[in-house]
């Protein structure tokens, strides 16, 4: 992939519409627009025109608009055809424009050329991506905020505080003759404080943005006719699943996803766990397991009125991973009144509900918003990826580890290489410092056209 190259690809899904369009980015869009469209648009301006093929015939008429670089979205020169949208009408489009010299586009060539042209940063690139794909308002407003350069800025504010206190212990190496002893002052103590406080800030934003675009994935297991089923169905609000009072009903996973005041959360109901079943349901019972291993969190229901004691899970126990957290649903609590349940001081969190009349979803909602420390939105939430909370994590422990040869053994220059390796961490968050490999994994996952 070469910067010299024009590139051309739809930059509307496929499928019929009333309007499909077709971007042109690089030094070739001039001469291949005066050939498609018989003169070159003026800047900025939508003109009607008619898109010719090779003998001067149209392929289709529409609107074309011209954006000469760098004032464009890649920071080249850019054209935009915005015909009809049939897939036949798009792909002839995109063929005569590679016949007049250009080339069709990799997916996210157009938002990584616009990277490599200082048009936007890492995180404003991952943002687009987040944005087109946001599953909820919030999550959608999140990716705004990063796209407009928020986690960005903040981001940056925390590596000029890194950087600031980089400078003042390299000064201190760099001048060991001066009678004051730079790294045992009160200061540079309350520099450390502020590159911790920007640490605090910037991860809760970061981690409650990364929740707003995965979310976190839930498993719901337990026994037969426990009233899993019946609880996804209360989640998610509609009757997602097949309730019946015949044991073994669910035999594959389904799945739903459900938002949570915004936090999405993929729930997966499974086929109830126990012995003696017959082939297809013995299948269904390796998939729950299976999806178990992998889940953030399992809800194993109990059927509060047969089984007071949770004794289906301390049976079913050893069979779980033990990294996976599980909760306790103790369902059918409006048909247990009176029945003493099991001990909510030991094991697992339990919680008591009824997936039948809705009493205690509230409780169980909010219990799953403290799993992961999910909290009530502000202005402050952006949109963030793991990749992020990774380097913020690297860089957080390089500055912890800094601090400690500094009050251990005052080996300034250790302590420098330290922050030297924070400040790198953290610029491969906006792409200052990156790889090629990383860019790959990045914009190959971009939708193609963008």
């Amino acid at each position: 992939m070469t910067r010299v190259e024009t590139i051309v690809a739809p930059a509307t899904p496929p499928g019929r519409g009333g309007i499909g369009v077709v971007r042109v980015s690089g030094p070739k869009v001039p001469e291949i627009a005066a050939v498609l469209l018989g003169e070159l648009p003026p800047p900025r301006a939508a003109r009607f025109a008619r898109f010719l093929d090779a003998r001067q015939e149209p392929l289709d008429a529409g609107l074309a608009l011209f954006f000469p670089a760098p004032r464009s979205y890649t920071g080249e020169h850019v054209l935009e055809l915005h015909g009809h949208g049939g897939q036949t009408v798009l792909e002839a489009l995109v063929a005569r424009v590679i016949e007049l010299g250009a080339r069709r586009a990799q997916p996210g060539e157009f938002t990584l050329r616009a990277f490599l042209n200082n048009k936007l940063d890492l995180a404003q690139a991952e943002a687009i991506a987040d944005l087109i794909d946001a599953g909820s308002r919030e999550a959608a407003r999140a990716a705004m905020r990063s796209l407009q350069g928020e986690f960005s800025a903040m981001v940056r504010g925390l590596t000029d505080a890194v950087i600031d206190l980089r400078t003042h212990v390299e000064a201190a190496i760099d001048f060991p003759e001066e009678e004051v002893d730079f790294l045992a002052d009160r200061e540079l103590g309350e520099r450390f404080q502020t590159v911790h406080d920007h640490f605090d800030a910037i991860e809760q934003s970061a981690r409650q943005g990364r929740l707003l675009r995965e979310g976190m994935t839930i498993v719901i297991a337990g026994r037969p006719n426990a009233g899993k089923s019946s609880l996804l169905n209360r989640l998610a609000g509609y009757d997602a699943a097949i309730v019946t009072p015949v044991p073994g009903t669910t035999r594959d996973i389904v799945r739903e996803r459900i938002d949570i005041d915004g936090m999405p959360l993929h729930v997966l109901d499974t086929a109830g766990l126990r012995e003696g079943a017959d082939v297809v349901e013995a299948e269904g019972i390796r998939r729950a397991h299976e999806q178990m291993r992998r889940a953030d969190r399992v809800l194993f229901v109990i059927d509060a009125a047969e089984d007071p004691q949770a004794q289906a899970y301390a049976q079913e126990k050893p069979k779980l991973a033990p990294d996976v957290p599980v909760t306790l649903v103790l369902n059918k609590c409006d048909l247990a009144a009176g029945i003493p349940l099991a001990d909510t001081q030991a094991g697992p969190p339990r919680i008591a509900l009824s997936a039948l009349t809705g009493e205690g979803m509230d409780t169980l909602r909010a219990h799953l918003k403290s799993c992961v420390g999910f909290k009530t939105l502000d202005g402050g939430t952006v949109s963030a990826r793991q990749r992020h909370l990774d380097a913020l994590a690297r860089a957080r422990r390089q500055v912890e580890e800094a601090e400690r040869r500094l009050h251990d053994s005052r080996a300034g220059e250790l302590v420098a290489e330290e922050l030297r390796g924070a400040q790198q961490a953290l610029s491969e968050i906006t792409g200052e410092f990156t790889s090629e490999d990383l860019l790959g994994r990045i914009f190959g996952s971009f939708c193609i056209g963008k």
